[in-house]
């Protein structure tokens, strides 16, 4: 079951990535070239933000698939729609070619992935908690983050390959839909892995014994709402973090400095090694030391790194590297079991429904607009304003650990 959760939790990552990179690298240049650099990057990542604003409504509709016509059906039909949109995206014709269609096309289809991406979620990664002994909860809990580290290092690889491998006008021209391609063929395998593990009768009768059914919103909300508010801030800084390290600063390097994408993407190829190294670590930690010490020293941390991060990134290549790998540490730790904290906040009944709703909606809060944010103000105000956007996100996750010690939630599970 860990191999399946693992390459779900990759394949999903892989088309964040993927597209993220291509709002650096390309849509600036193909689809909004009617604009400077910077604001057509600000563009894309406005675009990059439908995803995140789209997938708690397919969460809500793929809940419905889910209770009327079983979780493999609801899998099968959001996997399709995730690859289908993710591929048709490596098919857009250019601005030149098609004009603002080409722009709404990008949009719609992006909003395709984040619906299909509400969907994705099967409870595997609450299942194997679940189903892990009562010493071991951090590292199984820790399992399905390596997903995240592990799609970096593949989606980054490959944009080096092209970029590095072919042309300027080869890459722009056709070698930027390539990853798109292998999104999909990625999806499929993610599709006929999970399906093998979720439409078993053994593991049907695992989901009921744990209680990981799927409720509606509107009892789920009724029994667990305060719980979501705070579930909802708990993983900020984690998520966030995770775009300040990847999107965020290939954008600044790209608009404002004069390294190249290839050198910096190879470094978040090492920095995610890094950080698959730390997010295992995470698991051994959390089992010793407790989950809820272990996110509040990684979120003080992310605190200290906020102030200390701007300056590092504007030094140039040094400060650059050291950024990165320093981060990818202190997200490794956090992330790896900030889903598992969230997931501990519910009772088994309404689990399913409430993580899934969770982690759609802190997505929202905590990363959806990061990219465009933390460029908009380096842009504005100089990069010590994008580590006080990323200190805030501290400051509201430390918030919610606090409220979960004085109501002992993440001891729920």
């Amino acid at each position: 079951m860990a191999i399946g959760v693992i390459i779900g939790r990759t394949a999903e990552f892989f088309d964040f990535f993927v597209f993220a990179i291509a709002c650096v690298l390309v849509f600036p240049v193909r689809l909004f070239p009617f604009v400077d650099a910077l604001t057509g990057t600000l563009y894309s990542f406005a675009v990059l933000a439908l995803a995140f604003v789209a997938r708690p409504f397919g969460s809500a509709f793929f809940l419905w698939v889910d209770r009327t016509y079983g979780r493999a059906a609801k899998l099968t039909a959001a996997l399709f729609l995730l690859g289908t949109s993710t591929v048709a995206i490596g098919l857009i014709p250019t601005y030149e070619t098609l004009g603002p269609a080409a722009i709404i096309i990008l949009c719609v289809l992006r909003i395709g992935q984040g619906f299909a991406l509400g969907g994705a979620w099967d409870g595997l990664a609450s299942l194997l908690s679940l189903s892990a002994p009562e010493h071991k909860r951090g590292w199984y809990a820790m399992i399905p983050q390596l997903g995240a580290p592990i799609a970096l290092v593949v989606a980054a690889g490959l944009f080096v390959y092209l970029t590095l491998g072919m042309s300027a006008v080869d890459f722009y021209d056709w070698g930027w839909r390539y990853p798109f391609f292998v999104a999909f063929s990625i999806n499929v395998v993610a599709l006929f892995a999970r399906l093998r593990i979720v439409a078993t009768p053994d593991y049907e009768e695992m989901f009921a014994n744990n209680e990981l059914q799927p409720t509606s919103l509107r009892s789920t909300l009724r029994a667990e709402g305060r719980s979501i508010v705070v579930g909802i801030f708990t993983p900020l800084a984690s998520f966030a973090m995770l775009h300040m390290l990847t999107v965020f600063p290939l954008g600044y390097v790209f608009l404002f400095t004069e390294n190249s994408p290839a050198g910096f993407l190879t470094t978040l190829v090492i920095g995610a090694l890094v950080g698959l190294g730390a997010t295992a670590l995470s698991g051994r930690l959390s089992d010793t030391i407790g989950r809820r010490k272990l996110l509040t020293g990684a979120t003080i941390g992310i605190a200290a790194f906020a102030i200390v991060g701007p300056i590092l990134l504007g030094f140039g290549g040094v400060g650059q590297t050291i950024y990165v790998i320093l981060g990818f540490i202190l997200l490794g730790l956090s992330f790896g079991q900030a889903s598992g904290a969230v997931a501990a906040s519910f009772g088994k009944g309404y689990r399913y429904t409430a993580s899934a709703v969770t982690s759609d909606l802190a997505w929202v809060a905590g990363a959806g607009l990061a990219p465009f944010a933390a460029l908009f103000l380096t842009a504005s105000l100089g990069l010590w304003a994008a580590g006080a956007y990323l200190l805030s996100g501290a400051i509201c996750t430390l918030i919610a650990l606090r409220v979960n010690r004085l109501t002992g939630n993440m001891g729920r599970a």
